[in-house]
């Protein structure tokens, strides 16, 4: 490539991250300054119970930190939690956000509502949240949304419908990695959220974005290499702190990519699955995955086959763009059915006659769709739905 084929393209990350093992115990001597004296610790109720924010709550606290513990966030969090949060955080000076992407993504919504006042309403959307908010660091306790290093937010509103909020305002200040958090993932959620980290790659890479850049291929490529090296042996052995911190520093990379070179269709027809029938996103993002590539394979099988030794090196045995694309789209398809996750929509208990509503609903999310590399229109994606039913 030369430098005058180059696009103009911007790149946003989060300004520090923080790769060890046990550095969620150092939060306060991480970040207890740029916080504050009063925090709002943004987390879920099945952390709490096992005590893995003790820790790190601890060690606020030990720097004279007041900490106000906002324990309530489900996954595909609500609007009305998010308000909870929001109020519970009246008066904080920083917010934490400790957990899976949906911790994440509350916190950092709440770090901006607190901190600017503004109406949720109006921030919705690409680039239009106003700000300030306040200081906000980030800890992801699985390996799988890269929520900690991407400027966007999702959450639910009404029963079904989920909104985003994307700017570069809620990209945190911090983003602590510790691979010690997610050894005793379970199975079933390190499978899942590590498909998750690894369409976040795939998506960012063929990315029809005016701003898909050479660092986000860059990034989406060395995310694909950890991933596929490591996400059989973290089910194989989820005490496996090396792996475990490959998947971790994949999920960020692949989150850094996709910050910048947006996902597409994968993710538009994921979330009228998870919307309408409660399955977990990365699993709902699996479930679609390999007819969604399928279906842009015309259009972008030469981007598939450039990755596909990337995540499984025996790949690039493979002869011809065609031969290569397919065989990544099998492969692919075989690991969700190696890692034990269901692979059809009838698994997850989805009836044929939800297909035409949910082909419907992921028309809405034009802002994905229009990265994909080929178009999509509502009768392409129920025939996309109803090869994956």
């Amino acid at each position: 490539m030369t430098a005058t084929s180059l696009s103009p393209f911007t790149f946003n990350t989060t300004a520090s991250i923080v790769f060890e093992p046990g550095s969620a115990a150092r939060l306060g001597e991480i970040a207890g300054k740029r916080l504050g004296g009063r925090v709002l610790f943004v987390t879920d109720p099945g952390l709490l119970k096992i005590g893995l924010a003790d820790a790190a709550i601890a060690s606020l606290k030990a720097t004279g930190v007041e900490v106000t513990i906002f324990g309530e966030v489900e996954a595909d969090p609500s609007r009305a939690t998010l308000m909870k949060a929001v109020e519970a955080g009246r008066g904080a000076s920083g917010v934490v956000g400790f957990g899976g992407g949906s911790s994440l993504d509350v916190a950092k919504l709440a770090a901006l509502l607190i901190g600017s006042g503004e109406d949720l309403n109006e921030a919705w959307g690409v680039a239009q949240a106003k700000g300030p908010r306040l200081p906000l660091v980030l800890i992801p306790t699985t390996a799988g949304t890269g929520s900690e290093v991407t400027p966007v937010s999702i959450i639910t509103v009404g029963e079904e419908e989920k909104r985003g909020v994307s700017s570069a305002i809620i990209l945190p200040d911090v983003a602590i990695l510790d691979a010690d958090l997610t050894l005793g993932l379970p199975p079933a959620i390190t499978a899942a959220t590590g498909i998750d980290a690894m369409v976040h790659a795939i998506e960012a890479y063929a990315s029809k974005s005016a701003n898909n850049n050479p660092l986000s291929k860059m990034l989406a490529r060395e995310a694909l290499r950890l991933l596929g090296a490591n996400i059989e042996k973290v089910i194989a052995n989820g005490q496996d702190r090396d792996a475990r911190g490959a998947m971790l520093l994949g999920s960020m990379l692949a989150g850094q990519a996709f910050a910048n070179s947006p996902v597409a269709a994968v993710h538009a027809l994921a979330y009228p699955i998870g919307g309408t029938f409660h399955i977990p996103h990365g699993l709902s993002n699996a479930l679609v995955l390999p007819h969604v590539l399928h279906f842009n394979a015309p259009d972008a099988a030469h981007l598939y086959a450039e990755i596909a030794g990337d995540c499984f090196p025996a790949l690039d045995r493979e002869e011809g763009i065609q031969g290569r694309c397919a065989a990544f789209i099998e492969e692919l398809a075989a690991l969700s059915k190696r890692v034990g996750l269901q692979t059809r929509l009838r698994d997850v208990g989805i009836g044929e006659d939800a297909l035409a509503k949910m082909a419907s609903d992921a028309m809405k999310q034009q802002r994905l769709l229009v990265n994909n590399p080929r178009p999509v229109s509502e009768t392409d994606a129920l025939a996309i739905y109803r090869a994956a039913w």
